[in-house]
């Protein structure tokens, strides 16, 4: 019996799909300019929602470090991250809406990105926040603290910024 219970333990276990994807070894590839290895890592895991691997992909494409520079591909891998949480990827969107880098610019999406990065705890978020309010009215960081608010209620579903 207990031969049995084995044997179909292993049938079981080997229709797993095998995970072979390794953030941690697409970072050390990553650091020694491996670019190859890292996007064999990190895509995968990516498109799986890992948001690590989808803020490095973006951070990769908006340098132009092993991909070809592509800041449209840049906030696509960003906003995957942000979406889950992922407050450099936030902050970077801030940034890129800061400088209409792969999306049209606007400070209002900035400071509300920005804003988000912040209250999930990144520290640099802040320096930003402030730079971009002197260059907002009130009206327009009242407008923005709402969709932030909006966002952080809702960031698990959907924020549709």
């Amino acid at each position: 019996m207990r031969i049995f219970w084995i044997v179909i333990a292993f049938q079981f276990l080997s229709n797993l799909p095998v995970v072979a994807q390794d953030f941690e070894k697409g970072l050390a590839a990553y650091n020694i300019g491996d670019y190859a290895t890292s996007l064999a890592e990190w895509v995968p895991l990516a498109e799986q929602g890992n948001s690590n691997a989808q803020y490095k992909l973006g951070v990769m494409y908006r340098q132009g470090t092993g991909v070809p520079f592509d800041n449209f591909e840049a906030v696509t891998w960003y906003l995957a991250a942000a979406k889950q949480g992922h407050a450099r990827a936030q902050s970077n969107l801030g940034f890129m809406y800061r400088t209409g880098r792969g999306v049209t610019q606007s400070n209002l999406h900035a400071y509300m990105w920005y804003q988000v990065a912040n209250l999930h705890g990144y520290e640099n978020a802040r320096k930003w926040l402030h730079n971009i309010k002197k260059k907002m009215t009130e009206i327009e960081i009242e407008e923005a603290d709402a969709m932030a608010a909006e966002c952080m209620d809702y960031l698990s579903i959907a924020c549709r910024y």
